[in-house]
């Protein structure tokens, strides 16, 4: 009798350990991350041929907003006068000078202007660089210099300035050279997104002139290069959660998932054995 009640409280706990283990695989398989939440803009299935995408209408000037620098050149026959709006030298920034643009270079003031030797505060809030650049010439001509003195200015931003964390390489704050920048560009230059984020929903936030808004692209989507958001703007702050299954702790690939799975086994296994002794 006592053999009979043995035999069928192992039954049970066999049973029991099996149906668990079921489970624990099915979990297991489940957290393997599919391939199509891996790689980067991905065309719908069907044949393999090459995909033309169309032309995308040039984006929009960025607009200047408070606590922008610019970088500001004034070239002329009269050297002595463009000294003035020169502070440092005429050569071209590189990264190495960026620190010298922070305390020689114009920042757009809590008011939205600009303060320029000799012309005083000029608004450009909300202003491209163009149409700075344009206003800045009007004022130089009109009260510095003389229309044969071949005026010519330039206005710039010292590249685009961007902040990137959560699950990439390398989070922080970066810079790039560079009028135009996608936002695979700007990821990848923050050491790209590993195996546990999630790039099929990404988070932007933008900065406007009247606040913050929070927009979401899906970069495993070849539909992404269309969204207005594919092309970062300077002050950009780009956001990506991690996976699921980084939190489960299951492992994101199969050889991770049966390391787990066996220690598991070898786990309950050992137990059972010293329990039915």
């Amino acid at each position: 009798m006592a053999l009979r009640y043995i035999c069928c409280s192992l039954e049970t706990n066999m049973a029991r350990t099996t149906l668990f283990l079921f489970g624990v695989l099915i979990a297991l398989m489940s957290s393997c991350i599919s391939t199509k939440r891996l790689a980067y803009l991905q065309v719908s299935e069907g044949p393999t041929t090459d995909t033309l995408v169309g032309l995308r209408p040039s984006l929009p000037p960025y607009r200047l907003q408070v606590n922008d620098l610019l970088s500001i050149r004034v070239k002329a026959l009269d050297q002595e006068t463009i000294g003035f709006f020169n502070p440092t030298s005429n050569e071209v920034l590189n990264a190495t000078q960026e620190g010298d643009l922070y305390f020689n270079g114009f920042v757009v003031n809590s008011h939205g202007a600009i303060r320029v030797p000799i012309l005083g505060e000029i608004p450009v809030l909300g202003k491209t660089l163009e149409q700075v650049r344009i206003d800045l010439e009007e004022r130089l001509l009109a009260d510095v210099f003389k229309a044969e003195s071949n005026l010519f200015v330039t206005v710039k931003m010292p590249g685009i300035r961007y902040t990137v964390t959560g699950e990439v390489g390398g989070p922080g704050s970066q810079i790039i050279y560079r009028d135009q920048v996608s936002m695979i560009e700007a990821i990848a230059q923050a050491g790209d997104i590993p195996i546990t984020g999630d790039k099929t929903d990404v988070v932007l936030i933008r900065q406007y002139p009247l606040g913050q808004q929070v927009h979401h692209i899906d970069l495993t989507q070849i539909s992404a290069m269309d969204s207005p958001y594919y092309y970062i703007q300077p002050n950009d702050m780009i956001i990506v959660n991690p996976l699921p299954q980084k939190t489960w702790g299951f492992g994101t690939t199969g050889i991770q998932s049966f390391t787990t799975l066996l220690g598991v086994l070898t786990a309950l296994t050992t137990g059972l054995l010293i329990f039915s002794r």
